[in-house]
C-alpha cells in the first residue's frame, strides 16, 4: 500500500470512529433527557406515556396527605388552570410546603396519578436557610 493510501485509510478510520463515538453519546443523552411539563400540558396529553418527565407547579393548599405507612405522601400540583395528583414515597425536602413551588420527577400512571421518584422544592431569589432546630 502506498503512503498516500495508508494516510487516507487512517483518516477514514478516524472519521468513522468519531462518528460512532458521537452516535453513542447522542443515544445516551437521548435516553437520559427529562422534559418539564405543567399540569395543563399533561392534561392536554403533551407529556410522554411510559417515559420519565418532570412536572412543576404549586402544591395546592389542603392537598398534602400522608399515608399510614408514614413514608408515602399524596399531594396535588397545580398551575392555576389544571391540577395533577402526585404520589411520592420517600423523605420530602425541608422547603416543601403547601402553596409553594415544587418540581417532581417520575412517570404518569395509567390511573392518571403522577408517581414521583424525586421531589424538589422551589424557592424564590430571597432564599433563607431554615433555622437550626434546638434539641
Amino acid at each position: 500500500m502506498k503512503p498516500r493510501h495508508r494516510r487516507i485509510a487512517a483518516i477514514a478510520a478516524g472519521v468513522a470512529a468519531l462518528g460512532i463515538a458521537t452516535a453513542l453519546v447522542l443515544t445516551a443523552f437521548q435516553k437520559n433527557l427529562v422534559f418539564f411539563f405543567t399540569p395543563s400540558q399533561v392534561a392536554a396529553n403533551e407529556a410522554p406515556q411510559g417515559r420519565t418527565f418532570r412536572i412543576g407547579g404549586m402544591v395546592e393548599k389542603g392537598s398534602v396527605k400522608r399515608e399510614a405507612d408514614g413514608v408515602t405522601v399524596r399531594f396535588t400540583v397545580t398551575d392555576t388552570a389544571k391540577t395533577m395528583p402526585v404520589s411520592y414515597r420517600g423523605p420530602l425536602p425541608d422547603l416543601f410546603r403547601e402553596g409553594k413551588g415544587v418540581v417532581a420527577q417520575g412517570q404518569l400512571g395509567p390511573d392518571g396519578v403522577f408517581r414521583a421518584s424525586e421531589v424538589l422544592a422551589k424557592h424564590d431569589e430571597n432564599y433563607m436557610p431554615p433555622k437550626p432546630r434546638r434539641r
